[in-house]
């Protein structure tokens, strides 16, 4: 494939590593030193689009993608607010977009361990409740994670006990109010973490954990460009889940 990557920070080069890796080609890089060059003849010059900007820059690359008719992967998260009129541009073009919160394999082969987990452990709510942590490097600005928010509403459509999430930055040192029916997500910004995302069970008895830890970013990088391998020759509206489709 000949690849744009929109965004070429850490993961926008470690995607390249990779992509080349996989025998494909570069030919657009863009960052903020370079967005001028953002336009639809050089979009046209690929055949798939990786998008890992900013929450400020990503829902315009998005629409340059959608007008110059190429595929894009997106991995910027905190712009889900607007997720339906995204789709509805996108089908309405009939472009091609993927997005996820997390492209990794071992992270969504996480979320389908964690989403039949939720499911099991709602038949023993009376005893059990369920908690999250996440821990993420110190320069990660959003809290929590689009990761960790991923599991919870899995977590939320089967344990049904609980209503909504809410994010308890663990680095304030005061205690958040919350109710038996919230979700919580203790937040944890420390050091170089890659990404540690842990699902906690707790009952009287004893204690249930789930856990992904990352080693790097490797496994996000590769799963955006097997996404970009993967929406060649569709179209439509995707969520990376569709491509981690298990059936278990």
């Amino acid at each position: 494939m000949k690849i744009a990557l929109l965004g070429y920070g850490k993961m926008g080069k470690m995607i390249e590593s990779i992509a080349l890796d996989r025998n494909h080609e570069i030919v657009l890089k863009i960052d903020e030193s370079n967005t001028h060059e953002l336009t639809l003849e050089n979009l046209q010059k690929a055949d798939i689009a990786i998008e890992f900007s900013t929450p400020a820059t990503v829902l315009t690359n998005i629409q340059k993608c959608i007008d110059a008719q190429v595929p894009l992967v997106v991995g910027t998260t905190g712009w889900y607010g607007q997720l339906q009129q995204v789709k509805d541009a996108c089908l309405s073009a009939n472009a091609t977009v993927m997005y996820g919160s997390n492209f990794s394999v071992g992270v969504n082969i996480f979320f389908q361990i964690s989403k039949i987990a939720a499911k099991m452990m709602n038949n023993f709510s009376d005893q059990y409740d369920v908690g999250m942590e996440e821990i993420h490097h110190i320069h990660k600005l959003d809290s929590p994670s689009g990761t960790a928010i991923t599991i919870a509403e899995d977590i939320l459509e089967e344990f049904k006990t609980k209503k909504e999430w809410i994010d308890v930055s663990a680095s304030e040192n005061h205690v958040t109010q919350h109710r038996p029916e919230h979700l919580i997500i203790e937040s944890y910004r420390e050091g170089e973490v890659p990404g540690t995302h842990a699902v906690i069970y707790d009952s009287d008895v004893d204690r249930i954990e789930l856990k992904h830890v990352a080693h790097g970013r490797q496994g996000f990088a590769l799963g955006a460009v097997l996404a970009g391998e993967w929406l060649q020759g569709k179209k439509g509206f995707y969520s990376v889940k569709e491509m981690y489709n298990f059936n278990v």
